[in-house]
């Protein structure tokens, strides 16, 4: 008897302690907090082990390391996140997030608001496509953004491509650019 309480006790201390895997929906609510705390660590474990993101026509494919990267890019610019509206469809999330950050604010689109599709391989992110941006004025941010490159080109040659530079060191030269800009 001692043996089986034993045997019984042990079998429910292990599957008790089994993590419960997660529903798209919180995996996408705990995404988006993660990068809002920027806590890499706990977004890895929400993502594939690679994931695409889709913007308009491109399309950048991420392993863990790459992705990391793009974070960092995001992480400069002090972005942060709010879920809006999200529903769940099969095996994709349809979500409304509205994103604040620095460059968004210079662009003149803060919060910058927009639909997505998440998709999930093996119950964690995989895609996240754009689907469309509600809202947001284009001429104004493009506007904005070319004036701001011009002005860097002629003036401060050598942080020339920052807009188009997806690395740390290019965000970090991006809002460089602004300073400069508006000083």
């Amino acid at each position: 008897m001692k043996n089986m309480f034993f045997i019984l006790f042990a079998f429910c201390l292990l599957t008790g302690c089994k993590e419960k895997a997660l529903s798209h929906r919180e995996s996408v609510y705990k995404y988006y907090n993660a990068r809002n705390t920027g806590n890499y660590k706990e977004l890895k474990t929400l993502i594939h082990d690679s994931i695409t993101l889709i913007s308009g026509d491109y399309v950048m494919p991420y392993n863990l390391d790459s992705f990391y990267g793009q974070f960092k890019w995001d992480s400069i610019f002090r972005s942060s996140y709010e879920v809006i509206d999200i529903e769940e469809n099969d095996n994709q999330i349809i979500v409304t997030i509205a994103q604040n950050n620095m460059r968004n604010t210079f662009l003149k689109n803060n919060p910058l608001v927009y639909l997505q599709k998440i998709s999930f391989t093996s119950g964690k992110i995989s895609k996240i496509e754009e689907l469309e941006s509600i809202g947001a004025n284009w001429n104004i941010w493009n506007k904005e953004k070319d004036a701001l490159v011009d002005w860097i080109k002629n003036n401060h040659p050598e942080l020339d491509g920052f807009s188009n530079d997806m690395t740390m060191n290019g965000a970090i030269n991006y809002l460089k650019a602004i300073r400069l800009y508006r000083n």
